[in-house]
């Protein structure tokens, strides 16, 4: 297990390698000069070409690249031409931010789709099956900032149960920063009323992005389950008298969750990587609208930043679950 602990990890080192450079190209292929940009529509020649010097990209762009390999190894992940500041702290700010509402959706789509899963195949064909099945199309058709404009409406500005937008109120005192994530700092600070209002600012962004995996894992996870229910030992179980619920719970839904976890890594990345909608929406201050805003202005450090943070994230994310194949499912071994 460790070995291929190690192993995994080690395979992070390429996939970030080629990352950085594919989106390293991209930006120097892209048309425009970003140092322009950055330096302001007066700014003379000479200007210009000492800012392209204190940022180094009047050099050659191998030696560009190198520069900020090596800058990466000591933990210098390269300035920004817009703010000056370092990308790292960037991402420390809007990192957790966006980490916080992914993991909130995620735990949403997991709970929700893998009992609504469950209780559509027991209850195959009947109006439980037809209605989940159904609930389940219209989520995956419905575009997140259309609902997301939706919940707004009606939970914000007519029944006021949950925040319009923003991750706090203004005239607040927000938890002592510990991981940077509203919700647990508050905890941690065994500050009630805090982690309330960070919650209530949380609910609708993260419904709002749950509902698509949380409809494509409901689907996995009902057709699972009914492929599970008709296996010989789940039958024979039956004809033993086991009580039906240890039988979904102790049986079934190990069996039945092994396709469904590939679907849940898999849609880890996906929101991380498409948190932009919801963000712009919900006024959310994550890395979607961090890079967002870096590209527009062709800051590509930024850009290959939060490009590097999801890639190794998602890179984690699926070794825990090919890990959890091993505890859900005994005869998986992981070499």
């Amino acid at each position: 297990m460790l070995a291929y602990i190690l192993r995994r990890i080690a395979l992070l080192v390429p996939v970030l390698l080629g990352l950085s450079m594919m989106v390293f190209a991209i930006g120097r292929l892209l048309p425009g000069d970003p140092v322009m940009l950055a330096a302001g529509p007066n700014a003379s020649k000479e200007e210009i070409a000492a800012l392209s010097a204190e940022f180094g990209l009047d050099q050659p762009i191998p030696l560009q690249y190198w520069r900020y390999l090596t800058g990466l190894l000591q933990g210098d992940w390269g300035r920004s031409l817009q703010t000056r500041g370092p990308v790292l702290e960037d991402l420390k700010v809007y990192l957790p931010a966006t980490l916080e509402l992914v993991i909130a959706a995620m735990v949403i789509a997991i709970v929700a789709g893998i009992l609504l899963g469950l209780l559509a195949a027991v209850r195959r064909n009947g109006w439980i099956d037809y209605l989940v099945r159904l609930a389940s199309l219209a989520s995956i058709s419905m575009p997140r900032f259309f609902l997301g404009l939706l919940l707004q409406l009606v939970f914000a500005m007519w029944l006021g149960w949950a925040a319009l937008g923003g991750r706090f109120p203004l005239t607040g005192s927000p938890p002592p920063t510990v991981t940077g994530m509203l919700t647990l700092d508050s905890l941690l600070a065994g500050d009630l009323p805090a982690f309330l209002l960070a919650l209530q600012h949380l609910a609708l962004p993260a419904i709002a992005m749950s509902l698509s995996p949380l409809a494509t894992i409901t689907r996995m996870m009902r057709a699972s389950t009914m492929e599970v229910l008709q296996q010989d030992y789940v039958l024979t179980a039956r004809a033993l008298g086991i009580p039906p619920r240890k039988l979904l719970f102790k049986h079934v839904l190990r069996n039945a969750l092994s396709s469904t976890l590939t679907v849940i890594g898999l849609y880890f990345g996906w929101l991380l990587g498409g948190t932009v909608l919801v963000e712009t929406v919900f006024d959310w201050p994550g890395i979607g609208l961090y890079a967002t805003k870096s590209i527009l202005t062709q800051d590509f450090m930024p850009v290959m930043g939060v490009v590097l943070s999801i890639g190794t994230m998602f890179v984690l994310f699926n070794l825990v679950i090919d890990l959890l194949y091993g505890v859900i499912n005994p005869k998986v071994q992981l070499r």
